[in-house]
């Protein structure tokens, strides 16, 4: 019989298959003992690392492709390789100079409080290790197709040369749901567990993922072998019956029409939905035009981004989220650093008002967008009206520079993001809001002081906490009193285990990943 152990749940799926083991990148290594030699062989093995992603850049696109780009202008920044340098200079050998170089940098990384500098430690291991692998003449690790790759965990180059034709599966002991791989493997459809810690076996050679559960099973047996055949049958036949309801619009058992858009980040996203199964957009973060390490976009830049989301929902909403940086989305040069709590600090629309130029050409560029479409924007993190009022203005003031200057454009709706406790208290603070959008996934980290990634205390993150949904409920209610729409973008919305309590607490529009469009609708229509 096989043993059952628990993780995280990052991406969702069933697998079974042969396991591969993850090795790291070798330290043995000849020293030249000339210092000289030490530094031309680490020159070229960055510039080789880097050809490399510049390489796989070529093959892929989208979140894949800026993923590398944040690897290869890390690459390129003399900031990290220096103190690398600087050892070899002084007679350290190349490949120690390099990993000692890169230790406090992964090791800050990994002990950060905030999810995503904790994710983003798997990017810096990737860089690392392929240094190291140019520096010892040593090849990357080869997987077959249908296999289960598991260890420690997984650069995201690894995820992309990996050939996942016949399918396969991640198991790690460390990762996380919010890093880049499980990012990937959400839009690839590659089940996916991580924070399994001691319980990832060493010499386990066949393992079953569920990636739903956040379970693996090490060597199963001959009935838990069937067992899983048979959960398969019975995954695949759900998803062919969800199917059917990509393309409806969605309905309660009662015929109650419930709105149901999509969440996106990219404008390569919409190459892959079709506009006649949604209701639009109900969150499109804008941080996809905001990448760490380049510079930031122009007005023109954003317009025409913006413009595409509008043209494609040809006349349905979208929502169009101002840059929600700071927290767990740091860039270089904007957000602060050495922050003791970044989700605490100057994040979302208070780093943007900080940072008026910024936060004008954005502005700019939405109200030019806004006569291609049905637009709608929206501030993140709102906690006191002041903030939605300084917005407003700002808001206004651009639109009237655009009309001066004789320029196409539109003052769209604006409305807040509800993710700050203060504000699902007391919503009737911000009856200038054009509409509400509930970010659950924020709401429910600071109401139950929990990160969903933190395998210590990722059973209190629970979006259905009785205080979360009272607070969901207390915004909707508030909504339908006063005629403000309310919608709720977070993950929640795309889980069929919440949606009776969100309809019940009076929700009837939701915005979902889009891999759950059919999924949701078939869920709402049994309620």
């Amino acid at each position: 019989m096989g043993t059952r152990r628990q993780g995280i749940a990052a991406s969702d799926g069933l697998f079974m298959g042969p396991v591969r083991r993850l090795s790291d990148a070798g330290s043995q290594r000849r020293r030249s003992g000339d210092a000289l030699a030490e530094r031309a062989a680490l020159e070229t093995a960055i510039a080789a690392a880097m050809a490399g992603v510049a390489a796989l850049m070529e093959r892929v696109d989208g979140e894949a492709q800026d993923i590398l780009g944040f690897q290869l202008a890390m690459l390129e920044d003399e900031a990290l390789s220096a103190p690398a340098f600087a050892a070899v200079d002084g007679g350290t050998p190349a490949h120690e100079a390099w990993t000692e170089a890169l230790a406090g940098e992964i090791t800050g990384y990994e002990t950060a409080e905030d999810d995503y500098f904790r994710a983003r430690a798997a990017d810096l291991k990737d860089i690392r290790d392929r240094v190291l692998r140019h520096l010892n003449g040593e090849a990357a690790d080869a997987t077959q197709p249908g296999m289960v790759l598991a260890g420690d965990d997984l650069p995201p180059s690894l995820f992309l040369e990996t050939d996942w034709s016949s399918g396969g599966a991640i198991a790690l002991s460390r990762g996380s749901a919010m890093s880049h791989v499980a990012m990937l493997a959400r839009a690839r459809g590659i089940p996916m567990v991580v924070g399994l810690g001691e319980a990832l076996p060493g010499d386990a050679g066949t393992l079953i993922v569920d990636g739903g559960a956040g379970l693996i099973i090490t060597d199963p047996d001959e009935r838990e072998a069937r067992g899983f055949a048979t959960e398969l049958v019975m995954l695949q036949a759900r998803h062919s019956a969800e199917a059917a309801f990509r393309d409806k619009p969605a309905r309660r058992r009662n015929g109650a029409r419930i709105e149901v858009l999509v969440n996106v980040a990219g404008v390569e996203e919409l190459d892959h939905i079709a506009s006649s199964t949604t209701d639009g957009i109900g969150l499109m973060r804008s941080e996809f035009l905001f990448r760490d390490g380049a510079p930031l976009p122009d007005e023109e830049t954003q317009y025409r981004a913006y413009r595409r989301f509008l043209e494609w929902a040809d006349g349905k909403p979208v929502t169009i989220r101002t840059l929600d940086i700071g927290g767990d989305k740091p860039i270089r040069g904007l957000t602060p650093e050495g922050e003791t709590n970044p989700f605490l600090g100057l994040r979302g629309v208070r780093l943007t008002l900080a940072h008026e130029q910024v936060f004008r050409t954005q502005l700019r560029a939405l109200a030019r967008a806004a006569v291609h479409g049905n637009l709608k924007v929206m501030i993140p993190m709102v906690t006191v009206p002041a903030e939605l009022a300084r917005s407003a203005a700002l808001f206004a003031a651009c639109v009237a520079e655009l009309e001066a200057a004789g320029m196409p454009c539109r003052l769209p709706p604006l409305g807040i993001m509800v993710e700050v406790p203060a504000v699902a208290v007391a919503p009737e603070l911000f009856a200038d809001a054009h509409f509400f959008s509930i970010g659950s996934n924020d709401l429910t980290q600071y109401v139950t002081a929990s990160s969903r990634d933190d395998a210590r205390v990722a059973a209190l993150n629970d979006p259905g906490h009785p205080a979360v949904l009272r607070l969901i409920e207390q915004v909707a209610g508030y909504g339908q009193r006063s005629g403000v729409p309310v919608s709720l973008c977070g993950d929640m919305a795309s889980d069929p285990r919440h949606l009776e309590a969100l309809l019940a607490a009076g929700l009837t529009s939701l915005s979902v990943a889009p891999a759950r469009l059919a999924r949701v609708k078939a869920a709402i229509a049994e309620l």
